[in-house]
Formats: C-alpha cells, sequence, structure tokens
C-alpha cells in the first residue's frame, strides 16, 4: 500500500512538474514574442562600440522590452550581438522582435523621390528640405565627394532611393550621380550610334533634357523627339520654350508660375533655342529612362511643329499653316486662363 501511494505521489509530481515547465515556457513564449511595452512608434540609436549590455540597459530603462535580461537572452539566441544604426521600433514590438531588428542591423530607412525633369539646383532645394537627410548639398574643404562636387545638369539619374534615416544629402546625391554613370556605361558598351545628328551620349542627353522638360507624357516623348530630330536635320531651330526659361532662371528650370511671354524669346543666351541653332551648350535637366529611350528610339514621324492642346498634351503638325492653327487654339486657352495678360501684343 505504502509503495503504491508513494509511485503516486512521484507521477503527480511529475505530472507537476510538466505542467510548471509548460506554464513556465508559455510565460516566457509571451514576454518574448507577444507582450509589448512599446504602445507608441520610438526612434532607437545603436552607437558604433555599444555592447549588448548597455542596449540592453537603455532599452530597458526607456521601457521598451519588458527587462534588460530578456533582451539579452533574445539576442543571445539571435547571434549575440547588436549592429549600430538608427532603428525605428514601431509600437507594439515584442522583445524578440526588437532584437532581431538589431541583430540584423535593420535600421529606419527614408525614401528620398527625385521626379524626373528637374535641375540640380531644384534637387538640391528637395534635398534640402527632406528632414531625415543630414549635412549640406555642397561640398567643403572637409567633404570632398569627387565628382559631385561639381554636378551639372544631365548628371544625376531621377529615382526613388531608399536610404538609411540620418544619410549625409552628399551621400544621396552621390548614389544618384553613381546610377546615371551605370546608365551611360551600359550604352556606351552597346556601341550603338546615336540618331543623326546626334554624335554621342552628351547630345543624347541634352536632347532628353529639352524632350523630358516639353512633356510629362511618356507616350509623346518618342514623337516630340522625333520633332526635334527633324527639325535638326532640317537646319531648323529648335524653338523650345524649356530652354528659355532655363536661360531665363539661371540654371533654375522653374518660372514659379508666372508665363513665358514672347518677349522672353529673345533673351540673349546660349541656351535660347529661338536664337541660336542647334542643341544648347548642355542638358536643362536631369533625364528619366523614358526620355532617353524616346531620343535613341524616336517615333517615325515627318512632324516639325507641336504646341500644347491645353489637356496635357500636344498638336502636332507635319507643315507651318496647321501649327499656326494649332498656336491660335493654344493661344486661346491662355487668354482664358490668364485675362489680365495681353498675349498677342506682349513683347
Amino acid at each position: 500500500m505504502f509503495v503504491v501511494m508513494r509511485r503516486r505521489s512521484k507521477k503527480i509530481l511529475k505530472h507537476y512538474m510538466m505542467y510548471v515547465a509548460m506554464g513556465l515556457v508559455a510565460i516566457i513564449y509571451f514576454a518574448m514574442r507577444i507582450y509589448s511595452p512599446v504602445s507608441s512608434p520610438v526612434i532607437f540609436n545603436v552607437n558604433a562600440g555599444d555592447t549588448v549590455s548597455a542596449v540592453a540597459t537603455r532599452l530597458d530603462k526607456q521601457k521598451l522590452v519588458v527587462s534588460d535580461m530578456a533582451f539579452k537572452f533574445a539576442i543571445r539566441i539571435r547571434g549575440g550581438s547588436v549592429q549600430s544604426g538608427e532603428y525605428e521600433i514601431p509600437s507594439g514590438a515584442s522583445v524578440w522582435r526588437i532584437a532581431g531588428m538589431l541583430a540584423r542591423g535593420k535600421i529606419a530607412t527614408t525614401k528620398i523621390v527625385i521626379p524626373e525633369g528637374l535641375t540640380i539646383l531644384q534637387i538640391k532645394d528637395l534635398l534640402r528640405n527632406s528632414s531625415n537627410l543630414t549635412g549640406d548639398v555642397e561640398c567643403s574643404a572637409l567633404l570632398d565627394w569627387g565628382a559631385v562636387c561639381d554636378l551639372a545638369d544631365g548628371d544625376i539619374f531621377p529615382d526613388t532611393y531608399y536610404v538609411a534615416r540620418g544619410t549625409s544629402r552628399l551621400a544621396v546625391l552621390d548614389l544618384a550621380y553613381k546610377k546615371m554613370q551605370n546608365v551611360k556605361n551600359n550604352w556606351l558598351r552597346t556601341h550603338r550610334n546615336p540618331p543623326a545628328p546626334l554624335r554621342g551620349w552628351d547630345d543624347v542627353i541634352t536632347l532628353a533634357s529639352i524632350v523630358q522638360r516639353e512633356t510629362p507624357k511618356t507616350s509623346e516623348m518618342k514623337i516630340v523627339a522625333s520633332v526635334y530630330l527633324n527639325r535638326l536635320r532640317k537646319g531648323m531651330r529648335l524653338q523650345a520654350d524649356p530652354t528659355v526659361i532655363y536661360a531665363l532662371t539661371n540654371g533654375y528650370g522653374d518660372m514659379k508660375g508666372s508665363p513665358l511671354l514672347r518677349g522672353h524669346l529673345k533673351i540673349d543666351s546660349p541656351y535660347n533655342t529661338y536664337m541660336n541653332n542647334g542643341l544648347p551648350p548642355s542638358p536643362i535637366a536631369n533625364v528619366g529612362s523614358h526620355a532617353i529611350r524616346a531620343v535613341l528610339e524616336p517615333a517615325d514621324t515627318k512632324y516639325l511643329y507641336f504646341v500644347a492642346d491645353g489637356k496635357g498634351g500636344h498638336n502636332f503638325a507635319n507643315d507651318y499653316e496647321t501649327h499656326l492653327k494649332n498656336h491660335a487654339n493654344w493661344r486661346d486657352i491662355k487668354k482664358q486662363n490668364n485675362p489680365n495678360i495681353d498675349f498677342d501684343n506682349n513683347n
């Protein structure tokens, strides 16, 4: 009888210990993988040289983890080390998730969108206005970024860039510059000749910058490119309004709401394609892949003229008479939109 009771007691104790162990596992799992004291997103910095213990202590003091011991245990499972950088810890992040972020170096990033058709000056303004970047957009004696210190329009590839929060503005410019260099080198390796009378990459990008500024519609770009190529082949001036705007704004490229008037077309500048033959001396904007492709693969047309249609696109014409009719329609639209400006007699 005594032996039987003893056996039963051992069995009960064994079951009790198993349930206790299961309970502890459940508690640890809840604390490590589910529970989180993080009520709102928090920026947390891990400095170069920080130890796991130092990071765990700061996380605990800021009430971002259930305990410093729990974090250190999670980090040990994750590999035993943390990566330096700025982290954005989201609300509801558990110890396990935070440990994973810091162990893998999943730092906070920011999205920088450089639109197609902006000038270097406009891009620098855009980067200055991004609060998630640091530093200046200009080089100094202490910051020499090589080619980035002497950027010209056409050197930057407009795109969406994801960089670590706190990245320097010069580093973003360098990233966009290197991407354009890669695009250029890829084309040069094809050993293709650009459409006549263009002579090389610089001419391609210069014409592409005019196409880029003339139309936001990618479906029109190849047609616009064909117009300018046709005019160049016939020895006609390009008469491209964006080149005049570039000259009028000293390379900024934006008249900030002011209309382009007839008198503006007489500005004395090598960039004024109403007064000078051929292409302007250099690109007037930074171009994307659609504009580059439009110049390299233009539409097969005989168009020599185009003018805005008031709907975001353009009307194209083979002859001057048709162009005059299209232009008259556009002038009427401008008068309706700007009744206080005399477009007919303005000098």
